[in-house]
């Protein structure tokens, strides 16, 4: 079978073809009996696959694994990075972008003390809505309520 007739194929079983390509590739599939079976096979695949899903782990499990020190700290320490990290780069692009804007000769004081309060105000909304986001993550009633 040549690699044109595969990706028909394939393209058949999912529904992925056009009207004309769909046409084509069922008078190939009433001529040949080869392809009748393979198209088989793959639907056979394809129902077989659709009905797979993961196992999940017992619920016991989880809470082993939720209640572990090695998890908590991993992700204590993991957001302290990524903290500090983010708070090291903010703090590089607001000094590059502050020390442009400052030293540029042509820019009017009133740009200048506009787009500099405009930063820090979105700077400081932008954590506090995180914070605050956080803060009713931890404290949701809700969370541990599969549904």
């Amino acid at each position: 079978m040549t690699d044109d007739l595969r990706k028909l194929l394939a393209g058949y079983v999912d529904g992925e073809l056009t009207p004309e390509q769909k046409e084509a590739f069922e008078a190939e599939l009433a001529r040949n009996p080869e392809l009748r079976a393979e198209l088989e096979e793959f639907q056979n695949l394809q129902e077989v696959t659709g009905m797979m899903r993961y196992a999940d782990l017992p619920p016991e499990v989880w809470e082993t694994y939720w209640q572990s020190l090695y998890r908590k700290l991993e992700r204590g320490i993991g957001w302290i990075v990524l903290s500090v990290s983010a708070i090291v780069l903010l703090c590089f692009g607001a000094f590059e972008f502050f020390s442009h804007l400052w030293l540029a000769p042509d820019a009017p004081l009133w740009l200048k003390l506009g787009v500099s309060g405009a930063t820090v105000g979105a700077i400081i909304l932008l954590v506090s809505y995180g914070r605050e986001r956080l803060f009713a993550f931890k404290h949701d009633r809700y969370r541990e309520v599969e549904l």
